[in-house]
């Protein structure tokens, strides 16, 4: 399954690690075994956590330009956000914007628009096992 893409439950070894990436998972942004892992499974618990995710990425990330001076905290946020639902790479992102400055910007809003492209993909993944009951 190159760059995480693909149609079935597959897994993808990182070192030791076992990652399962989503049935449509579109970037592997998000790592979903640790988000469920988290919230013990509770599939109510997973669904109000990635809203809200999504909720503040919204509103932080139009905060992120570098003639606003509230950017920092924007970058802030959003990285707790992101760490809480296994956004690693958005987490690491943010943590270089916050070390490097707003050079790094754009490369956090690329972070930020796969972390939902999974986010959406997974909830639609979880909508449709719904439906089959």
């Amino acid at each position: 399954m190159p760059g995480g893409k693909g149609a079935e439950h597959s897994r993808k070894l990182s070192g030791r690690k076992a990652v399962f990436v989503a049935k449509r998972d579109i970037t592997g942004a998000v790592d979903f075994p640790y988000l469920e892992g988290f919230a013990a499974g509770d599939a109510g618990v997973i669904e109000e956590v990635l809203n809200l995710f999504r909720e503040q990425a919204a509103i932080w990330s139009r905060m992120l330009a570098p003639d606003n001076p509230g950017w920092r905290d924007a970058v802030h946020t959003i990285k707790g956000a992101a760490r809480g639902i296994g956004a690693h790479a958005l987490g690491d992102v943010c943590e270089r914007a916050e070390r490097d400055g707003a050079g790094v910007l754009p490369a956090l809003h690329a972070a930020i628009d796969a972390a939902l492209m999974d986010v959406a993909a997974y909830q639609h993944e979880q909508v449709l096992k719904s439906l089959k009951g």
